[in-house]
């Protein structure tokens, strides 16, 4: 009796991925499938699986196809990561850190319309609140209430983030009651972050938006130790105080040692706009901070968004403001989702991938 080819890759599909909780085919982990005879062959990618748990889909795959074809010979190879793309989070295909310098400029808001907005150009997105003092991301999506489920995968616990406006969404808020101050010092905050990474079942991304907590400090750090991190956008007004610390922050990124690339500047609240008198602009916070900090920076202001009281309203009732009835409301976060988009496929084409720093 024949094999059939379409009936293995259907058995396939009945396994999931340790890594992202796909099933293997969807997921890319299986390449080069052949058949001759009773002989079923093909490759098996196991970048990011632990030894044990390459071991256990290795005897999985053989059990799926014999189940259909009980004298199939299943010979699996093995495939070894690629040292030169790293076997870290590899079914997500850009991490972007959307940082400051300081507090109070509006970053979360960037980082949530930033990821909704992605997503309605028809990427697939995740979202990283990293900042674990004070994450607001819950507040932001409607998800006050929301609670990860765990789940046994593989022998070993593993998260499935929450999801808003079909995005997967991770965020110490969901675990932690709202009134609980966050008192960690810096080797729980790391583990933490690395649980963000490593234990949820991320889904295949094109993007994964991270927030982090201003400044620069074991977040930071933490982030750029434990994933290539494709690029950093940095959020500022335009007041020369926060132009200041920014500078700050973007310069740890631009550091030999870390060298992760600065894809461009957010001038939030640039101006302010009265909805009675949508032609006037008022410069509450001075003039001219994004483009002084694109400058030291080497590289261009991404967008400018105003001071615009739906926005806030909008973050308050957990609908951003990317996805405000207001068309230009919605505009101005689009149009910084298509600078990022534009930023980062010329960084990928000129530079290589980031690699995961190793401090000393």
């Amino acid at each position: 009796m024949a094999l059939d080819n379409n009936k293995i890759v259907t058995a396939l599909r009945e396994l999931a991925d340790p890594v992202s909780g796909q099933d293997i085919i969807a997921a890319k982990r299986v390449s080069d499938l052949k058949i001759q005879g009773l002989n079923v062959m093909f490759a098996l990618n196991t970048d990011g699986m632990a030894e044990e748990v390459k071991q256990e889909l290795h005897m999985r795959c053989i059990e799926a196809i014999q189940k259909a074809y009980p004298d199939a010979e299943v010979h699996v190879h093995m495939q070894r990561p690629d040292a030169s793309k790293g076997a870290v989070l590899s079914q997500i295909t850009n991490i972007i850190a959307v940082a400051s310098g300081k507090g109070g400029v509006g970053k979360s808001t960037v980082a949530v319309n930033l990821a909704l907005g992605l997503k309605q150009l028809g990427h697939r997105v995740g979202l990283i609140d990293a900042d674990l003092y004070g994450p607001s991301i819950p507040t932001m999506l409607g998800l006050q209430d929301a609670r990860p489920r765990v789940v046994d995968h593989y022998g070993q616990p593993k998260i499935i983030p929450p999801v808003a406006h079909d995005m997967p969404v991770i965020s110490i808020g969901f675990i932690v009651e709202p009134e609980k101050a966050v008192v960690l010092r810096g080797p729980r905050l790391a583990g933490i972050i690395k649980q963000f990474m490593f234990e949820c079942l991320w889904p295949q991304l094109d993007y994964m938006i991270i927030d982090l907590p201003p400044g620069t400090g074991d977040i930071q750090l933490t982030l750029v130790q434990t994933v290539p991190v494709t690029g950093a956008i940095m959020v500022t007004t335009p007041q020369n105080v926060a132009v200041a610390d920014a500078i700050k922050a973007m310069n740890m990124f631009r550091m030999e040692n870390i060298n992760v690339p600065i894809l461009g500047i957010v001038e939030n609240m640039a101006w302010f706009t009265p909805a009675e008198l949508p032609e006037n602009r008022y410069y509450l916070f001075g003039e001219g901070g994004g483009e002084e900090l694109a400058r030291v920076g080497g590289t261009d202001v991404l967008a400018k968004i105003p001071l615009v009281q739906g926005v806030r309203e909008g973050g308050d009732k957990g609908r951003p403001g990317v996805l405000s009835e207001d068309p230009i409301i919605q505009e101005y976060f689009m149009s910084l989702c298509r600078a990022v988009v534009e930023s980062v496929e010329k960084r990928n084409a000129q530079l290589a991938p980031t690699e995961v720093v190793k401090m000393e």
